[in-house]
């Protein structure tokens, strides 16, 4: 298993450098100190698990957004990260991280991520979720700050494996609007290493789902080759 920092960091260096957006997930420091924000992850993660619903075997080999990572490889990271941030809520300690390797997706994938999509939306519901601190893949952050990254990861990755596999993709207007605030106020921070890549460039009056994924280092326009 790759580490949650490690995890961000598939593709070449060159793939990096020349700003292909990687596999998101919690930085070692720099997170912006947001304390006093809930959320709810449920509409975002529905749209995610019908996504993966949509998905087909002869698609599992096909390339994403994210640099070097294949289909069967982001779904191995939705698996992985929806047991991480769930038991960060439920202040459990993990060490490790999501993997992004196609050989580490479970075989009973398409039961199994919708079903801990479901846990890790209950998980924090908990008002317990949003307090003191909590710990995913070795780093511990303000609870908040973990919660918001918990729902970037589901939202973003689930805009990833939707182009990947040419679906539409109803992103949440409140799950948008508040993991812009965080990326906006990451990058007024200045760059956290292993969060966000590059910010690609988006009209001014570009769509809120685009605007997002232009800060968290996305082209909002990639289509898998040849559609």
């Amino acid at each position: 298993m790759f580490s949650l920092v490690d995890a961000n960091r598939h593709g070449t260096a060159a793939e990096r450098e020349a700003g292909a957006p990687a596999l998101s997930s919690v930085p070692p420091d720099g997170l912006p100190s947001m304390t006093t924000i809930q959320l709810d992850l449920g509409a975002q993660a529905a749209a995610v698990a019908r996504v993966v619903a949509g998905v087909r075997d002869d698609q599992l080999g096909d390339p994403t957004p994210c640099a070097g990572t294949s289909v069967a490889g982001l779904l191995a990271h939705l698996a992985g990260l929806t047991t991480a941030f769930r038991m960060a809520a439920e202040k459990i300690p993990v060490h490790g991280g999501p993997s992004a390797s196609p050989d580490d997706l479970p075989p009973d994938w398409r039961t199994r991520l919708p079903a801990q999509l479901d846990e890790l939306v209950a998980a924090w519901r908990q008002p317990s979720a949003w307090e003191g601190t909590a710990t995913a893949g070795g780093v511990t952050m303000p609870a908040p700050v973990a919660g918001i990254v918990a729902l970037d990861e589901v939202l973003v990755h689930g805009w990833d494996l939707a182009v990947a596999t040419a679906q539409d993709y109803p992103a949440d207007p409140a799950s948008v609007a508040a993991c812009t605030g965080f990326a906006e106020q990451s990058a007024a921070e200045g760059p956290t290493p292993g969060l966000f890549g590059p910010p690609v460039p988006v009209q001014d009056d570009a769509p809120p789902l685009d605007r997002l994924l232009g800060l968290t280092g996305r082209d909002p326009a990639w289509r898998r080759p040849g559609s």
